[in-house]
């Protein structure tokens, strides 16, 4: 192995570009040396989804070359996997002076739909998968939490205890547990043209209901979104993707408005943890103030879908 230098992208793990053989690019994927390679930082349970997922139907996945356990905590493991070429771009939250070609970012849009349909349309247990689902009432505490270690303006503390009163008061059935990204979006796959390579930047995978991941697509897609740069990007509207997924899944999705205001409290919640650890690092830039302005408009947000 050569050329071995650092990539962008996953922040719970190392990640490397190398080569090995006749000119192959690789990616190296490394736990942090010094910490347990647990939760977010344990490479090889990474591995074994990224293997599992291998083999569903037109979900496009790395190719998981190798492992090694090494001797934590002073050699971290690690796992190596097959370099896919491609762009990664977020349309709504990047800001470019050119673009790609919009016909090209709605066509990734639309297959990114279709696949997500595809990656629920098998079960965790079918594909060996043997973790315990995370439930609906499980991500709305973890989230709740999150926030009571935050210290948040008056008006945003308010919505923040309605939000959570409302989601308790209304948790949806849930579905079969599937495998979930985590962060779903155009900006974890690469792509060319209108396809979609690889998605990558599995970090944060877990088993639980499929409408999570599907209302993290659509919340990363809404153009009101409080922290979107470019809110005028061409890509495909919210409904615009549930239309494609629920015609590639063969069936509606029930409930999504829950799930829609889950993903905004998720969100404020994940943001006043950065604005959080911004302040106590004396690191606070514009874009931790951006994250700042937008908490109480998550809230908001989150409150108008689950009084619709």
């Amino acid at each position: 192995m050569r050329d071995l230098a650092p990539l962008p992208g996953g922040n719970s793990s190392l990640t490397y570009a190398a080569t090995i053989d006749a000119a192959v690019r690789v990616v190296v994927k490394v736990a942090p040396p010094g910490l347990p390679p647990v939760r977010n930082r344990d490479v090889l349970r990474q591995a074994r989804a990224l293997t599992a997922l291998a083999e569903v139907t037109d979900v496009a996945v790395p190719e998981v070359l190798g492992t090694d356990p090494g001797t934590p905590p002073d050699v971290p493991p690690l796992f190596v996997m097959s370099f896919a070429d491609g762009e990664s771009y977020e349309p709504r939250h990047t800001a470019l002076a050119q673009r790609p070609p919009a016909t090209e970012v709605r066509g990734r849009a639309a297959a990114a739909a279709r696949m997500l349909a595809a990656l629920h349309a098998v079960g965790a247990a079918e594909l060996g998968i043997d973790e315990e689902a995370v439930s609906p009432r499980a991500e709305v505490e973890r989230w709740r939490a999150a926030l009571a270690t935050c210290e948040l303006e008056p008006a945003a503390t308010t919505a923040a205890a309605e939000c959570l009163r409302r989601l308790t008061e209304a948790l949806p059935a849930p579905l079969t547990p599937a495998v979930l990204h985590g962060d779903w979006r155009l900006g974890n796959m690469q792509c060319v043209g209108t396809g979609i390579r690889a998605v990558i930047d599995w970090e944060i995978w877990s088993v639980g209901d499929p409408r999570l991941d599907l209302a993290w697509l659509r919340l990363m897609s809404d153009p009101g979104h409080p922290t979107a740069v470019a809110p005028d990007a061409p890509t495909l509207e919210p409904d615009e993707l549930l239309a494609v997924y629920e015609s590639a899944s063969g069936a509606p999705v029930a409930e999504l408005d829950w799930f829609d205001a889950l993903v905004r409290y998720k969100q404020a919640a994940a943001s006043a943890l950065l604005v959080k650890n911004a302040v106590r690092r004396d690191q606070v830039t514009e874009r931790v103030k951006q994250m700042r302005h937008g908490i109480p408009l998550l809230l908001t947000a989150a409150l108008t879908r689950l009084t619709r």
